[in-house]
C-alpha cells in the first residue's frame, strides 16, 4: 500500500493522523469553545498535509480556517465579517487554484464560514458536516488516505455528537 511512496506523501499521510485525533476529540465535545480550539490545532496539521501533497489551495484555505475560527468566536452573527473572510478566501483560491479539485477546498471554506459565524449547536455542526464532506472529496481527489479517513471520523463524530445534543434538548428543553 505504501510502497512507491514518496517520503513527502508518507509524512502527509502521517501529518493527517494527527488532525484525525484533534477532530474527534472536537466534536465528540458538547462545548462549542473546545471544539473551536480543536479544530484550530487540526487545521495546523490539515494544512501541512496539504502543503505536503502539494495541494495549495487546500493549504492556504486550510490556514485561513485558523484566522475564521478567531474570528468567529469574537464577530458571531456578523454578515460584514464573514463576507470579508470569504473575500479573502476567493483571493486566496485564484492565486493558488490549480485544478478543478481545488473547487472542493473552496466549497468546504463557504461552508465552514457561515456555520461558524451564522449558527451555533446543532445547526453549525449540520453546516460543518457539509464542509466535512467537501474536504473529504478533495482529499480523495489528491490521494491522501489519513486526510480521507480523517473526514469519514469527523462526520461519523459530529453526527454522533448531534444525536447527543438532540437527546439533551428533549430532554431538558428549558436549558436550551
Amino acid at each position: 500500500m505504501f510502497e512507491g511512496m514518496s517520503l513527502t506523501s508518507l509524512a502527509g499521510q502521517l501529518v493527517s493522523l494527527v488532525a484525525l485525533g484533534l477532530c474527534i476529540v472536537g466534536f465528540a465535545s458538547k462545548r462549542d469553545d473546545r471544539l473551536m480550539l480543536l479544530l484550530i490545532s487540526a487545521n495546523v496539521a490539515f494544512a501541512l498535509q496539504f502543503a505536503l501533497f502539494g495541494s495549495w489551495t487546500a493549504a492556504i484555505l486550510s490556514l485561513l480556517v485558523i484566522g475564521r475560527i478567531m474570528l468567529a468566536r469574537r464577530y458571531v452573527g456578523s454578515w460584514r465579517v464573514l463576507l470579508a473572510v470569504l473575500a479573502v478566501n476567493l483571493i486566496a483560491a485564484v492565486l493558488t487554484w490549480q485544478s478543478a479539485v481545488d473547487i472542493f477546498a473552496i466549497a468546504a471554506a463557504v461552508f465552514g464560514s457561515v456555520g461558524m459565524f451564522m449558527l451555533r449547536g446543532i445547526p453549525m455542526r449540520l453546516m460543518l458536516a457539509a464542509a466535512a464532506v467537501a474536504w473529504m472529496l478533495n482529499n480523495i481527489a489528491i490521494g491522501s488516505i489519513g486526510g480521507t479517513l480523517a473526514e469519514a471520523m469527523v462526520l461519523v463524530t459530529n453526527f454522533i455528537t448531534i444525536y447527543r445534543l438532540a437527546r439533551m434538548k428533549r430532554r431538558y428543553p428549558g436549558v436550551f
